[in-house]
């Protein structure tokens, strides 16, 4: 098992540069790992933008030793011509920066309904699996992984989950079928537990049946689907998936926090910066949520 510390890593927000600085205060709060959000499609779409945005983030993070993960655009959907371009794109920034792990926002298509719709789905999937195959024969030779994340709503919506990316079942069996050392599953923890929540059910058994092809975690808390209108203090009334500080919220970290402690994949956080959560506090939060007792570990591992 890798140790805890090693593992760990901190998200910059989508709006801000890393700049050296910033990096190296992560760096002094104990953090390994570091996740940079890349350019847009179009950008990514510009060889040449897209090298010299790279080449400007291997700069800025070289003076410290944060091991470096790519989270592609959200909207990024290969499988079309446009997108495929946009991913090639994302490899080039990928090798060029240095990265180890890129997340990807597999299966982010609407639930069919009737047969049309259901047509149309198996077609637009099957297309994006095909090119997802392509681009893990790139990955495996530059030593990329390529981690394929479960999404899920960000306000109520009826139980029955509108998009296939919600499942995360549906997203680590799309990870199977591809078959690739390069290709793994992103367990975002906060979204599995939203999503059991909508369904009435503990995501405790969908994270056990996941695990073992997990190649990275996002770690972050909510407030689940928020039932009798369920408040807390400066927090969006409405919203679903708040992003709060591990702890803040309502997952069930006790139970989580040892299977979560006993694999090896980095554990990322995404934590939304307006609740103003210093990276020491952040690492002093989580290590005490996650470090479990030998005890509990054996639990887990059994």
């Amino acid at each position: 098992m890798t140790e805890l510390g090693a593992r760990l890593g901190l998200n910059v927000h989508r709006d801000q540069w890393p700049t050296t600085a910033l990096a190296a205060s992560f760096e002094e709060a104990g953090f390994a790992w570091v996740q940079v959000h890349t350019p847009p499609r179009p950008m990514l779409a510009d060889r040449e933008r897209c090298r010299r945005h790279a080449r400007a983030l291997r700069a800025a993070l070289s003076p410290c030793g944060l091991r470096l993960l790519l989270h592609g655009p959200d909207d990024l959907s290969v499988g079309t011509l446009e997108h495929d371009r946009a991913f090639d794109g994302l490899m080039d920034y990928a090798a060029e920066a240095g990265a180890e792990l890129v997340v990807y926002h597999g299966l982010n298509f609407a639930r069919a309904e009737g047969s049309a719709a259901a047509a149309r789905l198996s077609e637009r999937t099957t297309a994006e699996e095909r090119s997802l195959q392509r681009f893990a024969a790139r990955a495996e030779t530059l030593g990329v992984v390529i981690a394929v994340e479960n999404l899920a709503p960000m306000y109520p919506v009826p139980p029955v989950a509108p998009r296939v990316c919600h499942d995360p079942l549906a997203v680590r069996d799309l990870v199977r079928r591809l078959r690739s050392p390069a290709v793994g599953m992103l367990l975002d923890l906060g979204h599995a537990h939203l999503t059991a929540s909508l369904r009435g059910e503990s995501a405790e058994r969908t994270v056990r049946a996941v695990l073992d092809d997990v190649v990275l975690f996002h770690v972050h808390d909510n407030l689940g689907a928020r039932r009798h209108d369920l408040d807390a203090p400066g927090v969006d009334p409405l919203k679903l998936d708040l992003h709060l500080p591990p702890g803040a919220g309502c997952l069930p970290w006790d139970r989580l926090g040892p299977m979560i402690a006993a694999h090896d994949a980095p554990l990322m956080l995404e934590v939304e910066r307006s609740h103003g959560a210093a990276p020491a506090a952040l690492m002093a939060r989580t290590t005490a949520l996650l470090q479990p007792t030998a005890a509990s570990l054996a639990s887990a591992a059994a």
